[in-house]
């Protein structure tokens, strides 16, 4: 094993916001506002972990068509309530902390591989394992828990349908922020004189062919002006121009394309058998801080074991990153809780809007780094726990610091010790797709006038995309077997260098495989 750096200032390094931060944040404010003050008003805030699931579905999504979005809210909700479901007949039924830690780290492991496997995208597995984590150690009796899974359905249609209210209003907006996104991109490709933007290209195509959306005459539009940008047919300054017309809701301008795109590839779901790893480290990992937290004697071991399944990533360097930014958000965010205790303490209606305005500063801090987000997300998850009753802040805040610390060295402990050579395998694959995608699109270069080119251009530079995040995830991984570096970087090179020539549209010699 080589020796390995770690940068804490790189993991700790604030990124620019997210051009959409405000819509999970709004969202999610919107959709647990109304649920928490009628349960305030009744009297029974007790039943606000219930509903809180529900309402966490708010936050995923926002990134796809709203007719993809209806599917992707859809299964999210019945996920969410499927892992509670599984999480409160467990606590009805068992009488043992151990066996429910044993539950909490499977079921974690179960919403990580699907979550991985569908690409749901951001948040991911930790907020439905943090509800269901948490709902495993509240005392539950059978009889309840039809009940208490209507309340989380009930608020996860009103998250839905508040998640899907803007398209009333803009039903194209998440297909022209990803053109409007790829063409900027590509215009400052063009203007230092590069090859189009094929990363941001291919993100934006992905999002106009979305699982359940249809041709209209607005995305027909929209594909248009990515074909424009795509075959280099539009100067930097037109680009820019066409990206700032797809702002609000005028028309989408007129772009003459010269390629047909009737065909694009979708994003393929990722393999089981490439996740077993990552299911595995997950697993391990939240039972080992569960466990651990039990041995501690700490009365909520749910939080290392969610500390443990918010760790996991593409490979061991961006884990160890994952790590050091919860370990310090949540550190920083206790000091918050412990600022907010007096007010919170003074009134069972502050305790509410701080824990909505908490939600709030999560997801608009969340892009800039997972520690900034967690800042916020910790004192939110501690005041939850209030709902029930008011507690002594010192005892509670030194459990929280104890379990982040527990649940992170688990994490951490359980990705080096699970290997992840299945790696080298996902990076031979996706070699092997940019060979084959290349030399297709090299021979149909001999033919400028064939009709196939146009898909055979959008293959390879998706395969090439894929190569590039294969290769950066099997590099940040221990143990493997030798690194085909220098197969890599000619399949890289010879690759760009096709799609360059498939771009200009004519023939191009194929590069010696030296």
């Amino acid at each position: 094993m080589s020796s390995r750096r770690f940068p804490l200032a790189q993991a700790l390094r604030l990124q620019g916001p997210s051009v959409i931060w405000f819509k999970p944040a709004l969202s999610v404010v919107v959709s647990a506002a109304p649920p928490n003050l009628l349960l305030l008003t009744l009297g029974r805030l007790d039943l606000a972990l219930y509903t809180m699931a529900g309402s966490l579905c708010a936050l995923y999504a926002h990134q796809r068509p709203y007719a993809a979005r209806a599917r992707v809210l859809t299964w999210v909700v019945l996920g969410m309530t499927a892992g509670l479901a599984v999480a409160l007949l467990t606590s009805a039924l068992t009488p043992g902390p151990v066996v429910l830690v044993l539950v909490g780290a499977l079921l974690a492991a179960a919403q990580k591989t699907v979550c991985e496997a569908t690409r749901v995208g951001p948040p991911g597995n930790v907020v439905v394992t943090f509800i269901s984590s948490a709902a495993l150690f509240v005392p539950q009796t059978l009889g309840q828990v039809p009940a208490h899974l209507g309340l989380a359905l009930a608020a996860g249609a009103w998250a839905w349908l508040v998640c899907m209210a803007p398209g009333a209003l803009r039903p194209h907006g998440p297909e022209r922020r990803a053109v409007a996104a790829a063409l900027h991109a590509a215009a400052d490709l063009a203007a230092e004189g590069h090859t189009p933007a094929h990363t941001a290209l291919h993100t934006a195509w992905g999002v106009l062919r979305s699982p359940g959306t249809r041709p209209d005459p607005t995305r027909r539009a929209l594909e248009h002006l990515l074909l424009s940008a795509e075959t280099a047919d539009a100067g930097p300054g037109q680009l820019r121009a066409w990206a700032q017309a797809l702002r609000g809701t005028g028309p989408v301008p007129h772009a003459r394309a010269s390629d047909s795109a009737d065909v694009h590839p979708r994003p393929a779901r990722v393999p089981l058998r490439h996740l077993a790893p990552m299911a595995t480290r997950t697993a391990l990992g939240c039972a080992l801080a569960g466990l651990a937290a039990l041995s501690l004697g700490v009365g909520r071991p749910y939080w290392a074991l969610v500390t443990a399944a918010s760790l996991f990533q593409a490979n061991i360097t961006l884990t160890w990153s994952r790590g050091v930014q919860r370990v310090v958000g949540n550190l920083l965010g206790v000091l918050v809780f412990a600022a907010l205790t007096p007010l919170t303490h003074l009134h069972p209606a502050v305790l509410v809007l701080c824990c909505l305005a908490c939600s709030f500063g999560a997801e608009a801090l969340i892009a800039r780094n997972y520690w900034l987000g967690t800042v916020c997300v910790t004192p939110m998850a501690l005041l939850i726990t209030e709902f029930t009753r008011l507690q002594d802040p010192g005892p509670l805040i030194t459990q929280r610091v104890l379990d982040t610390l527990v649940g992170a060295l688990a994490g951490f402990a359980a990705a080096v010790m699970v290997t992840n050579r299945r790696a080298g395998d996902r990076v031979d694959d996706a070699l092997t797709a940019v060979e084959d995608a290349r030399a297709h699109t090299e021979r149909l270069l001999a033919h400028p006038a064939s009709q196939a080119m146009p898909t055979a251009r959008r293959n390879l530079a998706a395969a090439l995309t894929d190569l590039r995040a294969t290769a950066d995830a099997a590099q940040g991984e221990w143990w493997q077997r030798p690194f085909p570096a220098e197969r890599l970087a000619l399949a890289e090179r010879t690759g760009h260098r096709t799609l360059a020539a498939a771009v200009r549209h004519r023939g191009v010699a194929p590069l010696k495989q030296d």
